[in-house]
């Protein structure tokens, strides 16, 4: 029996849990489904991370809410993917900040981006007529931006670590407290969606630059948050192994002259058994070997997902 297109099967929607990570500093969880933060300071609040919709975002800002009632002043994109930027309207922020790449992104492919996303995993875009447009930021960087969070606060550091997940994710770090906010650098217990990386340098360089920070708490892109340095250390090596095996394995099918559906089931085995039990493994896995074939094949810009394209690369490998 053929698997239903990527995460079409799946119509429950995920029960969000609100953590206190320290004193102002928050987090949501959703089952394996898309996290998110925020940090407060003197007198405002900064989001991290925007959501699929307003709606959603509406009902997940509810949460801080009970804690705080600072207005939003910034709001941060980890990156550009629609599912985490289209609920932005929803926080009615001051500023939108997100890396220079990730703008750049947005102009490119932020429409084509929306119609895949959606099409791909339909119950993260509830209500999507409440979605006003595509989510541009104001603010821009390319190395680092930090955040004054006023009186003893200290600061909140807003980083690139390198390309990885995509070719603008950045991270938000809070030196005092040791907290940080991976975005989908690090998944932790949850699967790897690689459609638009750069697989390469985020399984060395940019893995390395996250681990280098020390963080004792760390919330990642979907799935648990970590907590001890030995639970971070575990997420940033899962992550790291998915990444390392897919590599080896889509390198060696190609090194023997085999092609894409072969590269594809040899991942599959790779990774079923340790991956394949965590949230989305069988919805990524086609589009991760895809644009890993590509960039192994010297395609250094990941090619562009349409509702088509998804189609078709799911008829060819994943059925």
């Amino acid at each position: 029996m053929s698997k239903p297109f990527a995460s079409t099967g799946e119509t429950r929607v995920k029960q969000q849990t609100l953590e206190v990570l320290a004193d102002g500093v928050y987090a949501v969880t959703a089952e394996g489904d898309p996290n998110f933060g925020a940090v407060e300071g003197e007198d405002f609040l900064v989001c991290f991370e925007a959501l699929a919709t307003p709606t959603v975002a509406r009902r997940t800002l509810a949460m801080v809410r009970e804690h705080t009632d600072k207005p939003v002043r910034h709001l941060v994109l980890s990156h550009y993917h629609a599912a985490r930027v289209l609920g932005a309207s929803a926080f009615e922020p001051d500023v939108i900040i997100a890396h220079a790449q990730t703008k750049a992104l947005i102009e490119e492919r932020g429409k084509q981006d929306w119609d895949s996303e959606q099409g791909r995993f339909p119950v993260l875009f509830e209500d999507p007529d409440s979605i006003p447009g595509l989510t541009r930021p104001d603010v821009t960087f390319t190395d680092g931006l930090s955040i004054d969070l006023g009186g003893d606060r200290g600061e909140l550091q807003l980083l690139f670590l390198g390309r990885g997940h995509t070719s603008g994710d950045i991270v938000a770090w809070l030196p005092r407290h040791k907290v940080l906010f991976a975005g989908d650098l690090v998944e932790t217990q949850a699967a790897l969606y690689t459609g638009d990386a750069y697989h390469r340098e985020w399984a060395t360089d940019t893995l390395d630059r996250v681990a280098a920070l020390g963080a004792e708490v760390l919330v990642g892109g979907r799935g648990v948050i970590a907590r001890g340095r030995d639970e971070v250390s575990a997420a940033i090596a899962q992550t790291r192994g998915f990444l390392t095996t897919l590599i080896d394995t889509v390198q060696g099918v190609q090194a023997r002259g085999g092609g894409l559906k072969e590269a594809f089931e040899a991942a599959h085995g790779a990774l079923e058994p340790q991956y394949g039990g965590w949230p989305i493994f069988e919805h990524c896995l086609p589009f991760d070997v895809a644009r890993l074939w590509e960039e192994l094949s010297g395609s250094e810009h990941p090619t562009i997902w349409t509702a088509e394209r998804d189609r078709e690369v799911w008829a060819q490998l994943q059925h």
